[in-house]
């Protein structure tokens, strides 16, 4: 199984500054690369990359994503993106359940179940995230909590549970510099496998992100994990030199 190395631009980006980076990394990228590589864009920016997919030659196997999703299929639902719209933009990944949507827009387990639900009805992979805070996580509950968001997911999608992709992602480590030790990294992952071994006979399909400031210093020893089958890399994607640095890091 491919290891999948995913960029979250997050709200970042420009028409201008878009085109620069994907130039840059179409440069860097190898004809073919042992590992998948996506970029998960901000909506209004989905017609620019998938355009640029199409008259730059090297990012023509790159996967694009989108950060969030509906739950609803179509209606009257002001700003909301359904998946239909996201296939039709070309997407292949949907961002689902990031710590910053469970923080800032107060989105519960069951509702990320219910937009993964939606990805998986027009066939686009849910990248679902799950993860704990560092209060959470001082007072032991790492497990807990983690095992909980994903368990939501499965019991509403236990049918297809195995089309999912699954991103760790200790909140606490998000864009603070911070992250567990490749080792403590492992063994939450390996938590979410023996879970998911529990939920499917098809658990071998299901690969497991680490995002949390992965960067092109800490890549290598994270992605050596066992249980780490690639990233989900925020501000590091904003970067060519280091996005290219973090994709080379999977190749291994």
């Amino acid at each position: 199984m491919k290891k999948l190395i995913a960029g979250n631009w997050k709200m970042n980006g420009s028409l201008a500054a878009n085109e620069s980076l994907l130039h840059a990394l179409a440069e860097g990228l190898a004809d073919e690369a042992a590992s998948e590589i996506a970029i998960c864009v901000p909506a209004v920016y989905l017609a620019q990359v998938q355009s640029l997919k199409k008259t730059v030659a090297r990012l023509a196997p790159l996967g694009v994503g989108a950060q969030d999703v509906s739950a609803q299929l179509e209606g009257a639902y002001t700003g909301e993106i359904s998946a239909r719209m996201l296939l039709d933009m070309g997407c292949r990944y949907v961002i689902v359940g990031h710590s910053e949507r469970r923080q800032y827009h107060a989105e519960t387990d069951v509702l990320v179940a219910e937009k993964t639900r939606a990805a998986l009805g027009v066939g686009i992979t849910p990248i679902v995230c799950v993860g704990e805070t560092l209060m959470e996580r001082e007072a032991g509950y790492t497990e807990e909590v983690v095992k909980r968001q994903l368990a939501a997911v499965v019991h509403a999608n236990g049918h297809c549970i195995s089309e999912i992709v699954v991103a760790y992602e200790p909140v606490w480590a998000i864009g603070t510099g911070k992250t567990p030790s490749p080792e403590d990294a492992q063994s939450v992952h390996a938590v979410l496998r023996a879970q998911l071994k529990a939920a499917t006979d098809q658990f071998s399909r299901v690969r497991i992100l680490y995002g949390g400031s992965m960067n092109a210093t800490n890549a290598s020893a994270l992605l050596a994990q066992p249980d780490i089958d690639g990233g989900l890399i925020g501000g590091a994607s904003l970067k060519s030199v280091d996005f290219l640095k973090i994709i080379a890091a999977a190749q291994v």
